[in-house]
C-alpha cells in the first residue's frame, strides 16, 4: 500500500474509530504527543497510534486523535516522515493527499480547494461531498517532514458551522 493511499485511509479510519462515542461536552484545548500543534476539540477525543511505511518500507507513525460532537466528526493527526521521504516539492506532496482522497468523495472530486501558507507552512483546505449528504473537509500542512491534518465530516450544509469554523482557526503549529 502506497505511502499517500495510507495517508487517505487515515482520517476515514480515525472518523471510523471514533465510532459512536460521543464526545464530552465543552471545547478543550488538544496538544499532540510530539508538542507539535495544539487544537481545540469539543471534547476529549480518542488517541490512537497509527503504524504505516514509506513506499521504501520505512516504518513510521501517525498520532490520530477523533471523536465524533453530536452529529460531526473531528480529527487531527500528525506524523514525521523518515529522513529518507521526499518532501522538496511540498505541493506534489499535498496534491497527493488530495487526489487519493478524492477517491472517497462523490464524484470522485474535491468541490474546493485552496492552496495557502498556514503558519509558515504549505498547505492546502478542501471540501468535497460524501454519500449521504455529508461532507468532508479538510487542512492538510507538510512543514519540511512533519504532515499535519485536520479533517471534519457531517452534513454538506454545516462545512462553516461555527464548531468547524472554531476547529480549524484554532490551529496553532508549535514546530
Amino acid at each position: 500500500m502506497s505511502l499517500l493511499r495510507r495517508q487517505a485511509l487515515a482520517v476515514p479510519l480515525a472518523v471510523a474509530v471514533a465510532g459512536n462515542a460521543e464526545a464530552q461536552t465543552g471545547w478543550i484545548v488538544v496538544r499532540d504527543v510530539d508538542n507539535v500543534f495544539l487544537v481545540d476539540m469539543p471534547g476529549t477525543p480518542t488517541y490512537k497510534v497509527i503504524d504505516t511505511a514509506t513506499p521504501a518500507g520505512t516504518p513510521f507513525v501517525y498520532h490520530s486523535y477523533s471523536l465524533e460532537y453530536r452529529r460531526l466528526a473531528f480529527v487531527a493527526q500528525t506524523a514525521l516522515y523518515p529522513a529518507g521521504f521526499d518532501v522538496s516539492q511540498p505541493r506534489l506532496n499535498l496534491q497527493g493527499v488530495l487526489d487519493d482522497r478524492a477517491q472517497r468523495l462523490e464524484g470522485g472530486k474535491w468541490s474546493k480547494t485552496d492552496w495557502r501558507q498556514v503558519q509558515g507552512a504549505p498547505g492546502v483546505e478542501s471540501i468535497g461531498p460524501i454519500a449521504g449528504g455529508k461532507a468532508l473537509r479538510q487542512l492538510v500542512l507538510l512543514k519540511g517532514h512533519r504532515y499535519v491534518s485536520l479533517g471534519y465530516l457531517g452534513p454538506a450544509d454545516a462545512m462553516r458551522a461555527p464548531e468547524a469554523e472554531r476547529f480549524f482557526r484554532s490551529l496553532r503549529l508549535l514546530a
